[in-house]
């Protein structure tokens, strides 16, 4: 089942995304006289693609993208799928492999998440009361990537770029870990985990002063072996 998305753009270029039906509820002007609650997801999509939003769909989501305050929709290359991130160029070099947008790095990351280990913790999702996993976490303060648990209990909050990651990240990560702290972390250790294809030297200083903060760099492998170098299975 895909998820649907709300895809909202940020006055700094950056974006927040939001389970549609949550902010639909919160947002009830958008579609006045509608129950997001009784209604199918897909009826939403195409209430909302009346109005002149814009749809971006991937494998395992559907992303509504809002129409710009001049009326006009805003491409949906230019704001997931753009070659920069956070306003800085991408770095990533040619032939070098990479994904392509940040929410193909995300459900990576969140299928093979029991092979990522954490200061030698394991981690799992994070999953809620009402069975709401910790993949695009609504918070107060935005969505969080991905939000997981050890086994101790302790939160781990990932902001993740698929390319470059600016030091400004280091502030939109420590608003997701103030309002776990806060709220659903109370009396529980909270650690900042940020993921990107290149850690540049800003970045490095900005989490040197930051508690429970760590940073890693992903690489992408993909091999082709030519199948008569693999072995036949026993018959």
């Amino acid at each position: 089942m895909r998820r649907f998305n709300v895809v909202i753009s940020k006055d700094d270029g950056g974006v927040e995304m939001y389970p549609m039906k949550e902010w639909l509820r919160q947002n009830s002007a958008i579609l006045p006289g509608i129950n997001p609650s009784t209604r199918t997801s897909h009826e939403l999509a195409r209430a909302l693609a009346r109005l002149g939003w814009s749809t971006k769909e991937t494998p395992t989501e559907v992303h509504l993208i809002k129409p710009g305050e001049d009326g006009r929709t805003p491409s949906v290359e230019d704001i997931i799928g753009s070659s920069e991130d956070d306003g800085i160029e991408d770095t990533v070099s040619p032939g070098e492999a990479s994904f392509t947008l940040e929410y193909q790095l995300r459900d990576f990351i969140a299928q093979n998440l029991d092979t990522i280990t954490i200061d030698g913790r394991k981690l799992r999702l994070h999953v809620d009361d009402t069975g709401r996993d910790g993949i695009e976490f609504p918070t107060a303060v935005g969505p969080i990537d991905i939000l997981a648990r050890d086994k101790t209990g302790s939160f781990f909050v990932f902001e993740l770029k698929r390319a470059s990651s600016p030091d400004k990240a280091v502030g939109q990560l420590a608003r997701y870990m103030g309002w776990v702290k806060q709220t659903i972390g109370k009396g529980q250790e909270v650690h900042g985990v940020i993921v990107a294809k290149n850690i540049g030297p800003k970045l490095r200083y900005a989490v040197s002063v930051v508690p429970n903060v760590s940073v890693f760099e992903y690489e992408v492998k993909f091999l082709l072996r030519p199948a008569h170098e693999i072995e036949a299975p026993a018959a």
